[in-house]
């Protein structure tokens, strides 16, 4: 499948997923999410410290032709965000799975990960 690294967990909102360590996880949108926006022109992400809820929104990405909520695929405390993104939004749809992660999240319900899709479900939702 083009574009879905193995190492990924899914959501239906189209935010990826990837286990960084104990009970952290790092959170980015995928690729063709990205495709779907355009080019990213402005990001507002969550800010260290907040607690967030799997499905509700926390940041948004401003593009060329529109405005996405982001929203947080797991419950948790944010642990850190990538600053650089503020000088460079468009890193997210340059990299989307490398350096253009969004944030961080400690998890406060790790069982949550289990409701998320696979590369090979999210595939299939997105007509790969």
């Amino acid at each position: 499948m083009v574009d879905l690294p193995e190492d990924l967990l899914f959501s239906t909102e189209h935010e990826w997923v990837r286990k960084a360590g104990g009970d952290v996880v790092r959170v980015g949108v995928t690729a063709y999410a990205t495709a779907e926006l355009g080019d990213i022109v402005y990001v507002s992400l969550p800010t260290v410290g907040t607690s967030v809820v799997a499905g509700d929104a926390c940041g948004e990405l401003e593009s060329t032709k529109s405005v996405a909520d982001v929203y947080s695929p797991i419950s948790g405390v944010v642990t850190s965000v990538n600053e650089a993104l503020g000088d460079e939004p468009e890193t997210i749809g340059a990299d989307p799975y490398g350096e253009g992660w969004l944030f961080d999240i400690e998890l406060s319900a790790p069982d949550e990960l289990t409701d998320l899709l696979d590369r090979t479900a999210y595939g299939a939702l997105i007509g790969e």
